[in-house]
């Protein structure tokens, strides 16, 4: 029998294990008509004007609600940002685990990492508004799908290379999805599918 690889003891990504992010949880009737209202309005009104130009009492007047309740529901923008990205982060996460490879299963790591980066570029390049609005002091470290991503991206790093100081490389690559970054790129005249060879270029180096 081979030895076991040496290397640093990752986390597994246990499809059983995660959400990526919780589920809503069960609510009033009317709760539940005032937040598909709110999230309606603040994503329209983030597409319309950028989230940067848009205030908590806009959207509560939008939505047609109290700023009161819209404050203790979603705290701030980032929250409501974060909310409004949750169903979305869900849906990649299903693919992470469960879909076709490359990005799901049965992959090399390479691969899959790689089409986990142009996945998370693609999403980010429709919906960058919202991800910049929810990028706020560090939110971004400590929200639930930071999290499930730098397992998924260490894992595989992991696999790949036994040697590599995987936790830490993570946190450099998930660096090159920052959407502040894909903003500035986008600004100058870098698509989305440049950016996505590029990150395939520099997984290649990498591993």
């Amino acid at each position: 029998m081979d030895p076991e690889p040496t290397g640093p003891s990752l986390p597994v990504v246990n499809p059983d294990a995660l959400p990526l992010v919780e589920a809503t949880p069960r609510e009033r009737a009317d709760a539940a008509r005032n937040r598909v209202k709110v999230l309606a309005a603040a994503e329209e009104l983030f597409a319309r004007h950028g989230p940067e130009c848009v205030s908590m009492e806009a959207i509560a007047a939008a939505a047609g609600v109290g700023k009161g309740t819209l404050f203790r529901r979603f705290g701030d923008r980032a929250g409501l940002a974060h909310a409004l990205l949750d169903a979305r982060e869900r849906r990649l996460q299903d693919e992470m685990i469960r879909g076709a490879p490359p990005l799901g299963p049965g992959a090399p790591p390479d691969e899959r990492l790689i089409a986990f980066g142009r996945a998370v570029l693609a999403q980010s390049d429709e919906y960058r508004a919202i991800l910049m609005a929810a990028d706020v002091g560090g939110a971004r470290y400590r929200h639930p799908a930071y999290a499930v991503w730098h397992t998924h991206v260490a894992m595989l790093l992991g696999e790949a290379d036994p040697a590599l100081d995987a936790d830490a490389i993570a946190d450099f690559l998930l660096a090159g999805l920052r959407p502040d970054l894909i903003t500035h790129l986008q600004q100058r005249g870098i698509d989305v599918e440049r950016q996505g060879d590029a990150w395939a270029a520099l997984v290649r180096r990498v591993i």
